[in-house]
């Protein structure tokens, strides 16, 4: 027999993509060939799948770490590294998905659903891609991404359209049995439901799903009992019933006092999926009428469950089937009005969300652990960093330009870098050394300025022209002429310098 199990811990290690290569064509009469290295190929991803075949978890309990294959090294002449292929995970309907924080990331419902757990990383440029006309023939190639490595939380929520709670032995897997072909573990003694139980009900025109859950008792919020491990499986339900056993032998239980220690419980679980269960509608189920005395306390309580909660009140017995129609008549009833006023689901509509125009995509940080120090936090940085062979002069070259063209060197002078200044992005920390003129950190100016121009020493094209109109105010026209000419070829009248 399998076992059920809806929370698991999974680790998802995707892809590397393949590194690009380095490579210059090489044939007989071309000693020019140029670079022709290719691109290496993206990693696997992970991929969550949601399959109406799979009811359980189990596959996750066993193998809780999954690793997507890494993507194949780029080849000469051209030739592009093969893509990994993405490992589908197949998971049942009704899967949430948490990160390491607890938050939900994905509520995984309908046939198809597809969620990415991992990404796999990408390839690395050839040095093919990389050629430029500054730089005709590159000596390098880029590294593939790594894949994302996650840690995230499986938890299964039942769908169905009923939930039935109750106390242990209240007669929970008896109703589901009898109004179902679904078939429980039924014995007389408490907790015999160690697992949810799931029943199709088929009611007039209406089919619906019942969820039998562990029975809670005083204290489950606590930690005590199963009941509250497994309350996550009502949090889809549109309709909780209270089963009631009316033949308890407990001379401290009544039918009042248990419905309103099952609503103190209630009242305690927060559903992880938003909402509240004090508003989904309830009703009360008094069951084994065909005991003579709990037929009895039956008439005794049923005006004050009425006057106390005002919710239905249906008398059932499972062994002689009494009352089961009325109930599953009922409960139909308020799942077809709970689907009426509930609005049908819109299809997924893609987002985009581009960023601005002056997004430069990375902050600037000081590092408390290196004195005088400075971090370099921002996506684009951080890639090219995972992306550079450092023991290539030419990449590190190439790294330093893109850094620069991003506007990392002006943010770190604006900052109060100073040459030699210790810069962690990513995993590396190395001492900066700007590439800005004459190695000092320089602040750019706007298009068509430059701050350097504003030297008050600096002798301005206005004076200039006063001073070589001055010049020229004692010479007649003939040497006017004289000098004009030869300026032409010779250029006297250039301004000095």
């Amino acid at each position: 027999m399998s076992r059920f199990v809806d929370r698991v811990v999974l680790h998802a290690t995707a892809g590397a993509g393949g590194n690009g290569c380095a490579s210059v064509h090489k044939e007989k009469f071309k000693p020019l060939g140029g670079p022709d290295g290719g691109n290496g190929g993206r990693g696997g991803s992970i991929i969550l799948v949601v399959d109406p075949g799979v009811h359980t978890l189990l596959d996750f309990h066993h193998r809780p770490h999954a690793s997507a294959r890494n993507g194949t090294q780029g080849q000469g002449s051209f030739k592009a590294g093969a893509s990994a292929p993405d490992m589908e995970m197949l998971v049942p309907d009704g899967t949430v998905v948490f990160d390491q924080f607890g938050e939900i990331v994905a509520d995984l419902v309908g046939a198809g659903t597809r969620f990415v757990a991992a990404q796999g990383g990408r390839g690395g440029l050839g040095n093919a891609a990389l050629a430029s006309p500054a730089r005709k023939a590159p000596g390098f190639a880029l590294l593939g991404e790594p894949g994302e490595q996650v840690e995230l939380t499986l938890e299964l929520r039942s769908l169905a359209d009923v939930g039935l709670v109750g106390f242990p032995s209240a007669g929970k897997s008896s109703l589901v049995a009898a109004l179902s072909a679904a078939r429980p573990k039924i014995a007389d003694y408490p907790f015999t439901t160690l697992v949810p139980q799931l029943g199709v009900v088929s009611a007039g025109d209406e089919t619906y799903t019942v969820a039998d859950v562990p029975g809670l008792i005083p204290g489950a919020s606590d930690g005590r009992g199963l009941g509250l491990e497994f309350l996550r499986h009502i949090e889809r339900c549109s309709v909780l019933v209270h089963v009631v056993d009316c033949a308890t032998f407990e001379t401290d239980r009544d039918p009042v006092a248990d419905v309103v220690a099952l609503e103190e419980e209630l009242a305690r679980y927060t559903p992880a999926l938003g909402g509240s269960l004090d508003e989904r509608p309830r009703l009360i189920a008094l069951n084994k009428v065909d005991v003579p005395d709990a037929a009895d306390l039956v008439d005794i309580v049923r005006a004050d469950l009425a006057e106390r909660f005002g919710w239905p009140i249906y008398s059932i017995s499972t062994a002689t089937r009494a009352g089961l129609r009325e109930l599953s008549f009922a409960m139909a009833e308020r799942v077809a009005a709970e689907r009426a006023a509930t609005p049908a689901p819109e299809p997924t509509r893609i987002v985009l969300r581009p960023k601005g125009v002056g997004d430069t995509g990375f902050t600037i940080e000081t590092d408390h652990e290196n004195e005088g120090g400075f971090i370099v936090r921002g996506e684009r940085p951080e890639r090219w960093i995972r992306q550079t062979s450092f023991d290539n002069d030419e990449a590190v070259g190439y790294l330093g330009d893109r850094l620069a063209r991003l506007g990392v060197e002006e943010a770190l002078a604006k900052a109060g870098a100073v040459p030699g200044c210790p810069v962690t992005i990513g995993e590396v920390t190395f001492d900066w050394e700007p590439s800005t003129p004459a190695g000092m950190a320089v602040l750019m100016s706007g298009r068509g300025t430059d701050r350097r121009l504003d030297d008050p020493d600096r002798v301005g094209a206005d004076e200039r022209k006063r001073a070589r109109a001055a010049r020229r105010a004692h010479l007649s026209d003939a040497e006017l002429g004289a000098g004009a000419r030869y300026s032409s070829d010779h250029d006297l009248d250039a301004p000095e310098r």
